[in-house]
């Protein structure tokens, strides 16, 4: 029974953000301003309905959950700038922080196993951006070969197993707080801060912005394709490493089973925070509020005690009603019936 009355408590939330959502798209405001109005709707609901929500330690939840989320999220948007996508950030999140694991049970200091795994995604991301390049595979097929490859590394570095006995340095880091805020969303609001920048102040996100909108128009005006291409896959890699080590920290272990369907969640957070997937089109802030939504869906959920699988068509529904959206105001600004 009390499972029924938390499943018509979230249908009502539900339903009652997406009519405050639907009511600002008459106004024909971006994407981004409805799925933050969409959020912030439930945080509202959520308030009356759980005195749990707006409890401190559950803020730091959600905060500490989104920072990760949204790291990947952050790089998975370079590849789809640029009409690519890179489904193997799930399983190269996972092989970084075992990686990282046992190079420092292995006596290895800090700042060298971070530097290293860092240099594992540099290479990740040029062999992602070589087999695209130049020798031609679709992005779908090589990432997607990546995700089962990659995971399985993970497996083979750490013999099956998680590892364990890592320094406290790295724990006590992941549970720190900052000015009342989780040491792992300052990490996050840096990085964010940084590829907004090259997205919104540099030649080379002006660059992939253009190469995503029209490849042939961005190649005859002389882009360097295979910079832009490389320095995409690149940083989707060494982000999701980044959120390796910072998961591995927060677990205390390298777990070869960790990020399991993180591409999937990092993808609809890049999709439903405006970015489109023919390439030409997003944003780190909208990415960021996709992240946002999602972790508040995942954590409502939680807290009134609703199966995951309810998550994951919410989810679904999701992605798939905000895309239709923006389609339709993409086709009315063009005119079209």
């Amino acid at each position: 029974m009390a499972t029924h009355d938390s499943d018509l408590s979230t249908g009502r939330a539900m339903s009652q953000s997406a009519s405050t959502w639907l009511s600002l798209n008459r106004r024909h405001l971006p994407v981004e301003t409805l799925v933050l109005a969409l959020t912030l709707s439930l945080w509202v609901v959520m308030a009356f309905s759980t005195p749990n929500f707006l409890t401190a330690n559950n803020i730091i939840n959600i905060l500490r959950q989104v920072s990760i989320d949204s790291i990947i999220a952050f790089g998975v948007l370079f590849p789809i700038l640029i009409r690519g996508i890179d489904l193997s950030v799930g399983s190269v999140v996972a092989l970084s922080g075992v990686v990282c694991a046992t190079l420092l049970t292995m006596g290895m200091p800090i700042p060298i196993a971070i530097g290293l795994t860092l240099l594992l995604g540099i290479a990740i991301g040029s062999l992602n951006a070589f087999s695209v390049h130049r020798l031609g595979i679709p992005a779908f097929i090589i990432t997607l070969a990546g995700l089962q490859a990659y995971r399985g590394g993970a497996f083979l570095v750490s013999g099956g197993t998680s590892v364990f006995g890592l320094p406290q340095e790295l724990a006590s880091f992941a549970r720190a707080e900052w000015l009342g805020i989780p040491s792992l969303f300052w990490t996050m609001l840096v990085i964010g801060l940084i590829l907004h920048f090259i997205l919104s102040r540099t030649r080379t996100g002006r660059y992939m912005v253009a190469m995503g909108s029209n490849y042939e128009s961005a190649r005859r005006a002389g882009i360097n394709i295979k910079r832009i291409v490389f320095f995409a896959y690149i940083i989707s890699s060494v982000t999701a490493c980044i959120a390796g080590i910072l998961l591995m920290s927060r677990m205390s272990i390298g777990s070869p089973t960790a990020a399991v369907a993180y591409e999937l969640n990092a993808i609809a957070a890049a999709v439903v925070g405006g970015a489109s997937l023919f390439g030409g089109r997003g944003s780190v802030l909208g990415t960021f509020i996709g992240a946002l939504l999602f972790a508040t869906i995942a954590n409502s959920a939680n807290l009134l005690g609703i199966d995951s699988f309810w998550q994951m068509v919410a989810t679904g529904v999701l992605i798939a009603v905000v895309v239709y959206v923006d389609n339709l105001h993409k086709r009315r600004q063009s005119g079209l019936k």
